[in-house]
């Protein structure tokens, strides 16, 4: 059969699985730093980093990418300056939005916040303009698919 490659199948297979993964393994080790950037590098003594390894562990991740990260995070090996920022604003018909986001540039990520709002039909607002309304009740978690995201009324 002229045209198939059995080896074809599986390289183009593997790609996309390898692709899943390692974009799996970035978030999971920026989380790792910033867990232990927040709370120390001992995930006895802290929790939410305890939880991240464990996250970690689950999807397969090997042992010696976590403790780099532990150790980028806790201010060792390459550190890539992670910010934790809330950014708040209004939505369309003025619904109160809080957002919480982890950067590496945070010029670029409020420009890019801010046209998913203004895209949306909502705008921006100030530090505190909405923040007094929340209370911490859970978190909803959005994955990015390269898609372009859409409002629909």
């Amino acid at each position: 059969m002229s045209g198939h490659s059995k080896w074809s199948q599986i390289k183009r297979q593997k790609g996309v699985t390898d692709a899943k993964r390692g974009q799996l393994f970035t978030k999971l080790g920026r989380e790792i730093s910033v867990a232990a950037r927040e709370g120390g590098a001992e995930p006895d003594a802290n929790a939410r980093l305890r939880l991240a390894v464990q996250r970690a562990r689950e999807a397969n991740m090997p042992m010696d990418v976590i403790d780099r990260a532990i150790k980028r995070g806790s201010g060792g090996g390459d550190t890539a300056a992670l910010e934790e920022i809330v950014y708040e604003g209004y939505g369309p018909n003025g619904a109160a939005i809080l957002i919480e986001v982890t950067t590496d540039n945070r010029n670029r990520t409020v420009a890019e916040i801010r046209n998913v709002f203004t895209r949306g039909g909502g705008s921006l607002g100030e530090n505190g303009c909405v923040a007094w309304l929340f209370d911490n009740r859970g978190i909803i978690s959005i994955q990015p698919d390269g898609t372009t995201p859409t409002t629909s009324l």
